[in-house]
């Protein structure tokens, strides 16, 4: 066991994981500003452009998901972090500047694209740079970052949304032409500071050894945890040869490299169908579903926010105590389980508290579990040979998945009515914990070295 800087590596951890940061913002603030831009584009009579301009930015983080596997691996990391925090800040403001439909989802996909980016490159840079035995507690640091940005994306929206709403609650003409721009325009100070941030932290040292830049590498390792952590962390990786090839795109074609593609590219697909992301997109007509008046709706996504931060907290704690095994076990059943209850409560017409707080239990659950959990196994199961490149079709066959997650859910909700679309999700969910129980192997504790052994073993 080896003493590590946890200074040293909580801050480039930190860093690397502010795309995380407005990965969430990004992804978040669209679902308190559709309240005035659809009015403002006169979106309210069509379900599918509602749906489109929601998902739109999707298109962005496919294409961003699948190109930067393999220039993550050519390039290295670091450039990719600095490419996706630029993305952020010309989505931020071109996507409040604009007055046309059509700019405005132009903007959305550029900003999807670093979305697309930082989803991919965070959680694998963090990885590679983090000792074996913090490394799903870092990971999961991601994790946190998006439900913080989540969270920042919710508060800047009431405030800016109470601000501009009138006391009776009606929207004006002020509110409907100004409000959301103001939403996206704030993200323009955290991804300014990424931005800069970007340029100070380090190449990822198993980057930079794969690309035979020794010197470089162990220089990073030593930082992270001094010389003996350096020499063995360097000793394991020459003698695992594979380590030293080159990425490309063939070699997701070998046998024993698709089937581990495909338990990742499941559990990506997954995390996504479990049906969270429609509750932050979607938290209006959810709560209006519930009962709730829009300045209700504002405070209770503030509330599903602040239940998102905190439950993080208890995957950062857990994940290298209990396991991934068993965090994704419990988020499986148990969104299985709130969704079934919704289902009734949407069904039986239920309305206020008990629906918030159905609401709340799923977000904790999908919080301690499957949010960061997923991530932190993409991270660890594929060969270091291929890593971005597996990383890149995992992500964007996630990517995928949330584009038809978001863009159905106007279209399932208007026909099958919320109960039917949250059973739908409870049905998806339970599937998965059969998938998980047979094709889930534990890696806490196991250096990614190791992870790679034991799969292809």
């Amino acid at each position: 066991m080896y003493r590590h800087n946890s200074y040293y590596l909580l801050l480039i951890t930190v860093v690397s994981a502010m795309g995380g940061l407005l990965f969430g913002y990004d992804w978040v603030v669209i679902g308190g500003a559709k309240i005035f831009y659809e009015p403002f584009f006169g979106l309210e009579g069509s379900a599918a452009m509602r749906g489109w301009a929601m998902s739109s930015a999707l298109v962005g983080c496919l294409a961003g998901a699948l190109l930067s596997g393999l220039w993550s691996d050519a390039w290295g990391r670091k450039k990719m972090l600095i490419a996706a925090s630029a993305l952020f800040s010309i989505s931020a403001y071109g996507t409040g500047a604009v007055d046309s439909f059509a700019l405005f989802v132009v903007y959305r996909i550029i900003g999807g694209f670093g979305i697309g980016i930082a989803s991919n490159v965070s959680p694998v840079y963090i990885a590679e740079v983090s000792p074996a035995s913090v490394r799903g507690r870092f990971v999961s640091l991601n994790q946190l970052t998006i439900v913080l940005g989540i969270l920042a994306a919710q508060l800047v929206n009431r405030q800016i949304g109470r601000y501009f709403m009138p006391d009776d609650g009606l929207l004006s003409a002020q509110s409907v032409a100004l409000a959301w721009r103001w939403m996206f325009w704030a993200e323009l100070i955290p991804a300014a500071l990424f931005f800069i941030l970007s340029f100070v932290i380090p190449e990822s040292p198993r980057w930079l050894a794969i690309n035979g830049k020794r010197d470089a590498a162990r220089s990073v390792f030593a930082r992270v945890g001094g010389a003996a952590f350096a020499d063995a962390e360097m000793r394991e990786m020459q003698a695992f040869s594979a380590a030293r090839e080159k990425s490309d795109w063939k070699a997701l074609l070998k046998p024993n490299v698709r089937k581990v593609l495909a338990i990742g590219v499941v559990l990506a697909v997954f995390q996504q169908w479990c049906g969270i992301n429609v509750i932050f997109n979607y938290a209006h007509e959810i709560f209006s579903a519930a009962g709730y008046t829009v300045s209700d709706v504002l405070m209770n996504i503030v509330v599903t926010g602040v239940t998102n931060v905190v439950f993080t907290f208890v995957a950062i704690y857990a994940v290298d105590r209990w396991g991934r095994r068993a965090l994704m076990f419990v988020g499986s059943i148990g969104l299985a389980l709130i969704y079934v209850a919704m289902g009734l409560g949407y069904f039986f017409h239920l309305t206020g508290l008990p629906m918030l707080l159905l609401v709340v239990l799923a977000i904790a659950c999908y919080a301690m579990s499957l949010a960061p959990v997923v991530w932190v196994v993409l991270a660890e199961i594929f060969p270091a040979r291929i890593r971005g490149a597996a990383m890149a079709v995992a992500t964007f066959f996630l990517w995928v998945a949330c584009f038809l997650l978001t863009y159905t859910f106007p279209i399932l909700n208007e026909y099958l009515k919320a109960a039917g679309t949250f059973w739908i999700y409870g049905g998806i969910c339970l599937a998965s914990f059969f998938f998980i129980r047979s094709h889930l192997p534990e890696t806490k504790g196991k250096s990614l070295e190791e992870i790679e052994k034991n799969f292809f073993n």
